[in-house]
């Protein structure tokens, strides 16, 4: 992804963040990331599912339930910690993701990705409501600005998947095995609590890096 600079040149991002949006953990670094880490930064949607293949792993929630509810505790933990309103979980959560991640692919294709993405987590996580019924991602879509009906059509069509598909492949050849993941010159800093150490490794880069 490429921003423009006000001298009307091309600007290469400085990070990559990589989310799906069924992890509580990308969404408690998406609602930060603004603030925390300096632009250019790119937002590339993976499937988190897809990863997991890759790499032969699972999620934490879905292990042992003692696991899960610590989990879920360090989760609302945290998004009390940063001022964002109380966890409200999906029921059932996990689920499948696939069509919300398709619908993100399609969305910053259309330049409104992040308003969608940001839309979609709050609704998932900040409003308990789960996104793999499509018309909970259809609302996100059409309050960041999107046509719900191109976004339907964008779920089936095959240049989509196979975008969402690369782009997962890319970021596990990268070495990115979970979300929330941000890369920053080839090193990559996974999970909501490096968020700070990659604006940190951001900082140290030289100008002009």
């Amino acid at each position: 992804m490429r921003t423009i600079a006000a001298t009307g040149s091309p600007v290469m991002p400085s990070a990559t963040f990589y989310f799906d949006l069924g992890s509580p953990f990308a969404y408690l670094t998406a609602e930060r990331l603004e603030r925390v880490l300096a632009e250019p930064v790119a937002w590339q949607p993976v499937s988190l599912g897809a990863l997991f293949k890759l790499g032969g792993r699972s999620s934490w929630a879905l292990g042992e339930p003692e696991g899960r509810r610590a989990g879920i505790a360090d989760v609302e933990a945290r998004a009390q910690q940063y001022g964002l309103a109380p966890i409200r979980w999906p029921d059932p959560w996990p689920t499948n993701y696939l069509y919300a991640m398709r619908a993100a692919t399609y969305a910053f294709q259309a330049g409104l990705g992040r308003a969608f993405t940001l839309a979609a987590f709050r609704h998932s996580f900040a409003h308990g409501h789960d996104l793999a019924i499509a018309g909970h991602v259809l609302e996100a879509a059409e309050q960041a600005g999107l046509d719900p009906g191109a976004v339907e059509q964008a779920t089936q069509d095959p240049q989509i998947k196979l975008a969402l598909r690369s782009a997962t492949d890319a970021a596990h050849e990268l070495g990115v095995f979970g979300v929330p993941t941000i890369a920053v010159d080839g090193e990559l800093f996974w999970g909501d609590d490096r968020l700070q150490d990659a604006a940190d490794a951001l900082e140290q880069r030289p100008r002009g890096g």
